[in-house]
């Protein structure tokens, strides 16, 4: 995606939109946790991040892709600043379903299984394991 462009140009747009991604993130999150209520547990602001976020991405891969997937300069940069900076900053969630629905529609079902499969195991597993090394239990 950044073929075209000045590395150092791509990385301030990635930059900037991240900073305004997590910005975002955390006041929504804020936001949602207040309207749930002090007394829940469930992670309802995250839950909210995540969905918004796809939604966000499959729109914008949409739009990207409209005609035939022609990639003007314009929207490489906007691709950068608001694909892998504003989402990538909101959430990586967006990506991963990216990833993931583009792994159905080319009909590689084995593959986007094993993907979430992997994806959400091995997460959880590794949390778990740095928890457990910095907290210092077997």
């Amino acid at each position: 995606m950044a073929g075209s462009i000045n590395p150092i140009t791509a990385s301030l747009l990635v930059a900037s939109g991240g900073a305004l991604g997590a910005l975002a993130r955390y006041h929504i999150g804020l936001a949602v946790m207040k309207l749930a209520g002090s007394g829940s547990d469930f992670p309802w602001g995250t839950l909210t991040v995540n969905i918004v976020g796809s939604l966000a991405m499959g729109l914008l891969i949409a739009w990207f892709t409209r005609d035939g997937g022609a990639h003007p300069l314009g929207e490489v940069l906007m691709g950068l600043l608001l694909g892998v900076g504003l989402l990538g900053g909101f959430t990586t969630f967006s990506a991963f379903s990216l990833e993931l629905v583009l792994m159905l529609q080319r009909g590689a079902l084995g593959l986007a299984l094993g993907y979430a499969g992997v994806s959400v195991v091995a997460g959880v597993a590794a949390l778990y394991l740095g928890l457990s090394f910095a907290r210092g239990a077997p």
